[in-house]
């Protein structure tokens, strides 16, 4: 018995080259906005333009990343990996996370020096607000995008490469505020709001680690009420429990003990057992692999589930 979404299949093909092909788009987008400013931040002095920068290109890099690891998933199952490659997406979303931490570091540190009174204050003028402005609304349009898409695709690295542009959006947002400030006699302005921007990346990383950590640590993925109400619904089951549920949200496995009339057959139980596995298929386009162990629903069994589902209340 088992059922298992092919990997191989038209959809799941179109949903891998969907994905990169998001990922090659924005990885341009984000070489061309953070080269726009580091150039005018390195010659108009800003250090939080520069530091908006060093950070752009790090949405670059993860989105190289994000290729990386998506051409690891895509890999199909072997020998070594019998239940595929896919968790590389999950590592590289944490890849992800972790280049957060580090652009927070470069920012907070460069705001640091600042403070310190070994910089010299940045000079503001109308190009710089225009490059500001200009890379704002790209990356909002970015976000935007790649969340989307990524949402519709139940994929986790374009979900981790939109809060790392996200977090481009409010470091460009933050810069803003500073030169603005900065243009009304308040130079400290520049490194203070910098230093904020950086909590701010820190905490989207720690969201990106979350929903990465959820899936390495096979957190439960499905409801095990709402799946054992599909798996009564099929024919010749009189009860099931022991439902468990691990994976990313694009790929969950399934495994689960399906109850029958103890006097039916051995070929009749296969099939209701293999007509479980089709209805969570049905059921859960996210489910990739079910596989469900059959027991007869006698007295013993009766006592099983009730224990089980009294220790889940």
């Amino acid at each position: 018995m088992g059922y298992t979404r092919s990997t191989t299949d038209q959809v799941a093909t179109e949903r891998v080259a969907r994905i990169r092909f998001v990922l090659w788009v924005i990885l341009a987008l984000n070489i061309t906005v953070a080269l726009a400013k580091l150039v005018w931040g390195l010659i108009s002095g800003s250090a939080a333009m520069q530091a908006d920068g060093f950070h752009s290109l790090f949405d670059g890099t993860s989105n190289v990343v994000g290729l990386v690891g998506m051409a690891m998933a895509a890999r199909p199952a072997d020998r070594d990996h019998p239940y595929g490659h896919g968790k590389f997406e999950t590592y590289a979303s944490a890849a992800i996370a972790g280049m957060l931490v580090f652009a927070a570091y470069r920012i907070g540190s460069t705001a640091v020096v600042q403070l310190a009174g070994k910089a010299d204050p940045p000079r503001v003028d109308a190009v710089s607000f225009g490059v500001m402005l200009g890379t704002l609304a790209v990356n909002i349009a970015i976000t935007a995008w790649e969340r989307r898409v990524g949402r519709r695709l139940g994929s986790e690295i374009l979900i981790a490469d939109a809060s790392h542009t996200g977090s481009d959006v409010l470091v460009s947002l933050g810069v803003i505020v500073s030169l603005v400030l900065v243009r009304l006699g308040f130079p400290q302005a520049d490194p203070l709001v910098a230093l904020l921007v950086a909590a701010a990346i820190i905490h989207t990383a720690w969201g990106v680690f979350k929903q990465a950590s959820a899936t390495l640590s096979d957190s439960a993925r499905i409801s095990a009420e709402e799946m054992c109400e599909v798996v009564l619904g099929v024919a010749g089951v009189l009860g099931c429990h022991h439902i468990r549920t691990r994976g990313s949200e694009a790929a969950v496995y399934v495994d689960l003990h399906v109850q029958v009339d103890e006097t039916r057959s051995v070929a009749d139980g296969h099939r209701i057992a293999e007509d479980v596995e089709r209805a969570i298929g049905a059921a859960f386009p996210q489910v990739a692999d079910v596989i469900a162990h059959l027991e007869p629903f006698d007295q013993y069994q009766v006592d099983k589930t009730a224990a089980e589902r009294v220790a889940g209340e």
